[in-house]
């Protein structure tokens, strides 16, 4: 193994040096290339494949056979990596694709953990991912730090959640709460007032994102049906006249459907975010509470898709 190879001020690489993982992945990197969509913000080949290299460095920190490096890489979520890498590039392209498909969840998002200060939580965030503290001073992105593993938008939220909770631990070390004070007197929402934990948010938006992939992966008859039994109300008997169905039939494979989702969220959730049988029972809890999570507007963007 060669010496590490650090990329313009941000994390050390791992074990592999940067020529030798190109070596014995020139295929695969070129084709994960085409298949990000790289050219549509000219993401030359070798800073995308820095960015595999990262990423693939962050996840086997001592090294790994190259099988399973190759593996971990046809897993990542390639066209967010090359976004990513296209705005820390200074793509204007890219980062007026950002804020015009990112912006409206991520407010969306900052209001169900900040209530009336979301605006506030979302703009630092954005401040960080070009590169600019709170003072105005240039440092690293924090797209640095993304590494294809999650949707880009699923970690937005994630950070987006995690600085919310920052902030109010930050607020708590030098200010007492006062649960009357902030509107919650029997103290349900802990020192977060009126609006809902950030432990809370963050699980919706994970379950969401996962439930929105899982629906798209569906056959296209499965997400009808689903959409005209949950989405439209429809009784068993007004779906099957639609599909040409028996009622029994539509029932067992609504049942069906449901099983298959349910099984793709719980691997994503613990694939993508390392969370346990327990967590994953708490996402499955909060995701069935929360009004934010439209599971009409999923079936019928995935029906129309």
């Amino acid at each position: 193994m060669g010496a590490r190879r650090v990329y313009d001020g941000d994390l050390s690489m791992g074990a592999q040096d940067f020529a030798t993982f190109c070596a014995a992945h020139a295929r695969l990197i070129a084709r994960l290339h085409a298949q990000s969509r790289a050219e549509q913000w000219a993401l030359p080949r070798d800073t995308f494949a820095e960015a595999l290299h990262r990423s693939a460095a962050h996840r086997f920190p001592d090294g790994a056979p190259d099988a399973e490096i190759a593996r971990f890489l046809s897993t990542l979520h390639v066209e967010d990596l090359a976004l990513a890498c296209a705005c820390r590039a200074g793509h204007g392209g890219a980062w007026d694709h950002v804020v015009l498909q990112f912006r409206p969840a991520l407010y969306a998002a900052a209001r169900s953990v900040a209530g009336d200060a979301h605006r506030e939580l979302a703009d630092s965030l954005y401040a960080e991912l070009y590169g600019v503290s709170g003072a105005g001073d240039e440092r690293t992105s924090l797209l640095a730090w993304y590494h294809g593993r999650s949707r880009l938008l699923t970690w937005m939220r994630s950070v987006l959640v995690q600085r919310h909770i920052d902030a109010h631990r930050a607020a708590a070390r030098t200010e007492q709460w006062d649960p009357e004070r902030d509107g919650a007197p029997d103290g349900r929402h802990g020192a977060y007032g009126s609006t809902p934990e950030p432990g809370r948010a963050h699980a919706v938006a994970i379950t969401q994102d996962a439930l929105d992939a899982a629906i798209g992966a569906l056959d296209a008859k499965d997400r009808l049906r689903l959409r005209l039994y949950y989405g439209e109300d429809l009784t068993l008997a007004q779906v099957g006249r639609i599909t040409g169905e028996h009622e029994a039939t539509v029932s067992r494979k609504l049942e069906r459907a449901r099983k298959a989702l349910r099984h793709s969220v719980e691997e994503s959730l613990r694939a993508e975010h390392g969370l346990s049988d327990a967590a994953i029972g708490e996402c499955f809890a909060h995701a069935a509470e929360a009004p934010e999570l439209h599971l009409t507007r999923l079936l019928s963007r995935a029906e129309d898709g």
